[in-house]
Formats: structure tokens, sequence, C-alpha cells
């Protein structure tokens, strides 16, 4: 791993760790569970895997909404998640409070053709505060507890790198 010397902020998802780190350099800033996916590490369409590599946030979607607004299509719907909400809607994949989408920056790896990270929604979000983390359950992204992402959220901007390692 080289950590940028810009004295940018980025940000480091350790998959075998399942953690998040917030980094300056090479200090780490904030340390977080995260939950990435059940599928292990990849980056084909479709796979259903995280990916690796180096990316940026291309977008920072949900400012000034509750913890625990729910999203769908990167819209909000209007509902906050319950227990009660996770029961009536057990299959769905809850994209809560927050959404960091990822863009690859590597051609060939995570970017453009089959292995796209933007064109496969793969984002930094918050979910469920009753389902796992730290263990690699998701369908792809990169899940954390809402509080947590709220607090990342807030402390990086659009074109922060991310660097996925698995």
């Amino acid at each position: 791993m080289t950590s940028p010397t810009d004295g940018a902020p980025w940000i480091r998802v350790d998959m075998a760790a399942q953690r998040l780190w917030l980094c300056r350099g090479d200090r780490a800033l904030a340390d977080y569970p995260v939950a990435t996916a059940r599928n292990g590490p990849g980056e084909l369409n479709g796979s259903g895997r995280t990916p690796r590599g180096w990316h940026v946030i291309r977008a920072r979607i949900g400012a000034g909404q509750p913890p625990g607004a729910v999203f769908v299509g990167r819209r909000p719907t209007g509902e906050v998640y319950t227990p009660e909400l996770g029961e009536r809607f057990p299959g769905r994949d809850w994209i809560l409070s927050r959404i960091l989408w990822l863009s690859g920056t590597e051609p060939g790896f995570n970017r453009l053709g089959d292995r796209d990270s933007m064109r496969r929604f793969i984002y930094i979000h918050g979910g469920p505060d009753d389902a796992p983390i730290g263990s690699a359950v998701s369908k792809g992204c990169v899940r954390m507890r809402n509080a947590d992402v709220i607090e990342l959220f807030e402390r990086v901007p659009a074109g922060t790198r991310v660097l996925i390692e698995g």
C-alpha cells in the first residue's frame, strides 16, 4: 500500500480485517468496522464481490437526511429504517443514512468495460445497526454502522481517494 503524499485525507478498506480507516498520510485519523462482500473480492459486473484497488468518491449522497434514512436508487424514500420495517421487507438490500458512491481509477481493473465499480453502484453506505458488521456479508458494497458512515461522510469531500485491499 502506498499512501497519498499530498496531505489530503484518504480511506483504506481492508477486507481481510473488515476495517475501514480514514487516513492522512500514513496516520489513521479514525477506524471503523465494516462488512464487505459475502462473495469476497472481485471486480466483474454481476459478481456480488467487493472491487479492489484505488477508487475515488464520485458523489456524496444523503446530506441532511436523518440517521437510518432509506435510499432506493440513490434517492431517499422518506422512510427511516426500523426493525419492523426490516421484518416487512426481509429480502431488501438496505442502503441507509449516507452514500459515498465509488468510482474505480484503474482502467481495465476496476474502471470501464465489465469491471466498472461506478456502473456496479459500489458504495460505502449505512446499513441496519442490528445487521452483522465485522464479517463478509454484504452484496458487494462496504457497509458501515449508521453513526459511523454519517461521521465519515462529514469528514470527506467528493474526490477523496479510497483504497480497497483484499
